[in-house]
This record gives structure tokens, sequence and C-alpha cells, in this order.
């Protein structure tokens, strides 16, 4: 069978480096000038390749032979706050290739050193991004391998932030962590190892542990190329480390055995030079390579429009960069994501995330293919709201916006669809903007696509009818004529009022509000008042309900005879006139007549000479008749008495 070259899922170019070799070649095209602080990345071959386009090292120490408007690269690595001071002042044209990684770290303890913490890195003390963390403290920071001389030191600080080299083993940033723990009072502690190199160890800490040869790819000056060979070196013995193919030993190429042999690379090792080395061992016959090699040679071709899975390997809350096809990283940014309330990006997704994304710029300006996955959940949300459509499902929206004639809302944070005015409730809304904000289950009633657009219109006021329609047979299904029940006064009219009992409204006519004669309605009731009420009559076919009021207590006439002797003289309040009387209220419901003859000693023509209405009187009772509800007063007679 031969040999077999397994090549680790993640190897080579992580994102950060992929992005500075990208800005430093296409900054190329613009000049001939262009300048790395030191070498872009630790690999040889790369930056041969960038010194064929013009594209040249300079020392720290040497840019002060270079003209102003000479464009400077700051590598990948990152530099001190101090460099990029003295470069924009010599009138440098300062193009900043350091990885998003390291320019996080930079924020971090600079803001953390202001605030007056000492400052950890545990790292390299050597290495270039130590350095140029350093810088942005005051060049004040412990640096530490694993946290081991913590105990050595005096005055240990009592505040104390740390922060790791992103290429670092997580072993050393652990042991780190807990040593401080032991001597400090205060510690703010970030994990900031690359998550690339993370997975990138991972990888090839699993593959080294089930190959018989082991060959790591990349600059012997690389730290995380360094930590992948000791890391390889822990599980296979025979684990070797080379620069590129012209390094791969004689036995290893012409070797026809049946052994397997695990590749994997630095961060800083180019595609090429990894599939050079693969060739190379496989006799140059590339029909015969591994399947993780000719997935990256048959990766999906890049277009505007098409749709990707990406990895995510780096994120924040503003920004995600995914590892794409393993042919290139793409960057996400959070408007091209719909996102739940109150939930941000590095909530959302998380590194090491696999999604399916849509291609909307080949190239932004720092050379990254540009991907939303909005477009693609709007098309999964559009396909969802014809469904719903199709299928009459109810739907959740959120009101974001009065406009004429309705509202619009968001259905899942993404697509927009319009309610109008009459489908909000059952009855008009004056004022739309109280909906605002508002969360609201709706039916989708039209639906209509256009080419790329969709018209759709939502209704509220359906599921309300269902609801109340449910209600009501609910209702009648239940109540009797009889029942006592208590309802809420919805409208009121010149011929009555309207009550909800049980989310169906009845009507109560003025007539049975009250056994006393009622003359305008609001004297006696208000909208939102609590009543009971009697069923006078229940009609489900035509779903009307008849109330009353006044039938909650009893009628005033009964044994009104023995209330109200004739012969007793009584107290009450004139309550109205007519040409023939004046009418006394002796109790809500029952009033009696003075006719004008009885009203006083003298001759009088109208009975407001005498009485003003509101007036209590006495009277004397001469006539009771029941039956036709009826009780005749004297005022003459009483005063006869005296």
């Amino acid at each position: 069978m031969g040999k077999k070259i397994i090549l680790a899922e993640n190897a080579g170019f992580c994102f950060g480096v992929q992005r500075a070799v990208d800005l430093s070649l296409n900054n190329s095209e613009d000049t001939n000038n262009i300048y790395t602080l030191g070498p872009l990345i630790h690999n040889n071959d790369v930056v041969k390749k960038l010194r064929k386009n013009n594209i040249h090292e300079v020392d720290v120490d040497k840019i002060s032979q270079l003209t102003p408007g000479t464009k400077v690269i700051l590598r990948s690595h990152g530099v001190e706050k101090s460099v990029i001071s003295n470069l924009k002042g010599k009138g440098l044209d300062i193009v900043d290739a350091t990885c998003p990684y390291v320019t996080n770290i930079h924020k971090k303890v600079e803001k953390y050193h202001n605030n007056g913490y000492a400052i950890a890195i545990v790292g390299d003390c050597n290495h270039p991004e130590v350095i140029g963390i350093n810088g942005w403290c005051d060049n004040s920071a412990i640096i530490t391998k694993d946290g081991s001389d913590f105990n050595t030191m005096d005055n240990f600080p009592k505040k104390l932030c740390i922060v790791t080299q992103t290429t670092n083993k997580i072993s050393n940033f652990v042991k780190a962590v807990e040593e401080a723990t032991k001597l400090t009072k205060e510690l703010v502690v970030f994990n900031t190892i690359c998550s690339a190199t993370e997975v990138r160890q991972k990888n090839a800490e699993e593959l080294s542990k089930r190959v018989d040869i082991m060959i790591v790819i990349g600059g012997r000056h690389s730290s995380n190329t360094n930590k992948l060979y000791e890391i390889c070196k822990k599980n296979c013995e025979h684990t070797i480390l080379i620069e590129n193919s012209s390094e791969i030993p004689d036995n290893i190429i012409s070797c026809n055995e049946n052994i397997s042999i695990g590749i994997t690379a630095g961060a800083s090792t180019p595609d090429w030079v990894i599939k050079e080395a693969i060739n190379k061992m496989n006799n140059d016959n590339e029909l015969t390579m591994n399947d993780v090699l000719n997935q990256m040679d048959s990766a999906e071709s890049i277009r505007v429009g098409s749709k990707v899975k990406g990895k995510v390997i780096s994120i924040n809350d503003k920004e995600a960069y995914l590892d794409i096809n393993n042919k290139a990283e793409a960057f996400l940014p959070v408007t091209e994501v719909s996102l739940p309330e109150n939930t941000s990006l590095d909530e959302y997704l998380k590194t090491g995330d696999e999604v399916e994304v849509k291609i909307i710029k080949l190239k932004n300006d720092d050379g990254y293919v540009v991907v939303s996955l909005l477009e693609l959940q709007r098309e999964l949300i559009v396909k969802e709201l014809s469904d719903a459509f199709q299928n009459k499902t109810i739907i959740n929206v959120k009101v974001v916006e009065v406009v004429k004639g309705g509202v619009i809302c968001l259905f899942k944070n993404a697509a927009r669809v319009f309610l109008p005015a009459s489908q909000i409730e059952l009855n008009h809304v004056e004022d739309l903007s109280i909906y605002v904000g508002k969360e609201l289950e709706v039916n989708v009633i039209e639906y209509e696509k256009k080419n790329r657009l969709s018209k759709i219109v939502v209704s509220r006021r359906v599921l309300l009818e269902d609801k109340k329609s449910k209600e009501e047979a609910k209702v009648f299904e239940t109540i009797k004529v009889g029942d006592i029940v208590e309802g809420e006064v919805k409208r009121i009219t010149d011929f009555g009022a309207f009550i909800e009992i049980q989310g169906v409204d009845g009507l109560a006519h003025i007539s049975e509000l009250s056994w006393g004669k009622v003359s305008k309605i609001t004297d006696v009731l208000s909208i939102g008042q609590k009543v009971k009420v009697v069923v006078l009559s229940v009609d489900p076919e035509t779903k009307k309900l008849s109330l009353s009021i006044k039938r909650t207590t009893n009628d005033p006439w009964l044994n009104v005879e023995e209330k109200y002797p004739v012969g007793s003289v009584v107290l009450g309040k004139v309550v109205r006139f007519t040409s023939f009387g004046a009418f006394v209220e002796l109790e809500v419901g029952i009033d009696g007549l003075i006719h004008i003859s009885q009203i006083s000693e003298k001759r009088i023509s109208k009975p407001d000479e005498v009485l003003s209405l509101g007036e209590e009187v006495k009277a004397k009772i001469i006539v009771v008749d029941a039956a036709k509800k009826r009780i005749e007063l004297s005022i003459k007679e009483v005063d006869y008495m005296l």
C-alpha cells in the first residue's frame, strides 16, 4: 500500500498572518518604496517572496534613513506604542498589519496599566510579539515563561493583569495564573492565546499520536512552529522540523513501506510550502495526494453570491473572521448578522463554530472576502414567512416604526412586514405609537414576491377575532337567563351601556340601569366600571345578550304598602316638576306625586312658585297603589295637622 500522508486539519497560515501578507502584497502595487519593520513573519520562503515584490525589511533603528511618505508595514507581531509615534513623527505612511488578536492584547494592557494594574505577560521575553505588548505598558511588564519565578520576586504586585503571547502553550498560561493566584490580592486574567493556535496545537497533538512519522513545517525562529514541534515530539519519537521540502530526509522520500506520515505546519507557513512538501514525499504524484490536500486544491471557487461554509477563527462584539474552505479568510461584520435582542456577536457565535454564509464582496480594503450571515438568514426567514402564509400559522413580530396607514414590524430581527392600522385591534386605534417596541402575535394575510422583493402584510385582528369568537362560543354555551355575573362597562350610548361579560358584549338598556329614572347614563355609569348584572336574554345565533343592572336588587315597589302606610308623614326630595304638580323621591325607584292642589293653602299656578328642585319636604301619604306603582302625597295636609 505504501506510505500514507495525512495533513492535520488545521495547518499553515492563520488569518492574522494571511492578512499581513495580503496587505503587504496589495500595497506593493502602489509603490516600490515598501518596508517592513523586521521580517513580516517568521518564514524565510515568505520573506523571499516579499523581497521579489520589492518589500524589504528595515530595523527600527534604521527608520531615520527613510524619506517621509515611505510606506512602512507593521508586521503581524505588532510593535511598541512608542515605535508607532516615532514613525508618525517622521511622516512615514504606516500600514498596520498587526494581527487583530495582538491588537486586542495591546488595548487590554494599556487600559489596565492606566488603571493601576501591574502587567504580566506569559511568553518568550525575546519574541517580537512580547516586546511589542510590553511597549503598551511603558515596558514595565513582568515577563515569565510559566509563572514559576513569581515566588522569587520581592513585593509581588497587589493588583495584577495577566495576558499571554498568542502562540503560547495553554499549560504555561494556566500554570502562571495558578501561581499568581497564590500571591496577589486582585487578579485580572485574559486568555489571549489565539484560537487558531489552540486548534492547530490540538490537531497536531491528536495526529502525532497515531502516525509513525510526524513532520512539522515552519520557520525555525517561529515560536508557534517550535511549540508544535515540542507537542508532537512528546507523542511521536520520529518527529522532525523542516522549513521547506528541500529539508525532507531522503529516506522518507524514497520509503515505500506501509507507514503513516503526519504533517502539520506553523501559522507562518504558506500553503505552497506545505503542498511542495507533500508532493515531494508523494513522489510528485499529485493525483494520489491525501483527501485533505485534494480538498485544499479543489476548494469551491469564490464569487459574489455564492454560499460557503466557514469556521469562526476569531471573534469580538463587532466582527468575526472565518476560515472558508482552507483557502481564504473571510470578514463577517456584526451588521451582517441578525442577532436576537440583547445578544452580542461574540455571544451568538463562538470560536470553532461552523456556519454557512453568503459572499457579498470579493475583497475589502484589508484584502478580506466579506461575507454575510444576514442574507442567508433572510432567505430562510422569507421562506418561513411564505410557509406561514400557506399554512396560516401564527408568528411573532416586533413593532419598530409607525408609518402611514399602519406600523412596520420585524420578524426575527431581519424581515420587515407591514401591519395595517385596521388589523391591529378589533376597534379603531388613534395612537399607533403605543405599539412601538411591543411584540405581537400575527398571521400573514398577504404574501407577494416580485423578483427579489417580497410584499408581506400581517394581521393581528384576525387572531383577535378568532379568539373572541371562541370566547363567545364558550360564553353562550355556559351562560343562562337569570345568571348574575360581573362585567365591565366598555361603551356608553344614548340608549344604554355595552357591558363586556367574559369577552362578550351585552346591552343594558337605559331602562334597566336603575329602578329610578335615568336621564343621563354617565350620571350612573363610567367607562371601565365593574358592575353586577342579571342576564335577561341569550341569543347564540345573533350573539346578543340583554342585561340588567337594576334587577340585581329587589324592586322597591315590593311591599310598598307596608313600607309607606297611608296617613304617615314622610320626608322626600323634590326631583322634578310637571304642570300638574311635583314629584318627590322617597327612595331610589319610588317617587310620590304632590298634586299642585296639595302643595299649598294658597292658590298657585306652578309648583316651582313655592318649591325648588332638590329641596327636602315633609308630606302626608294619602294614596298608595302598588299595582299602578303610584303614591300620592300632600304637603297641605301636613301643614293643616300643625
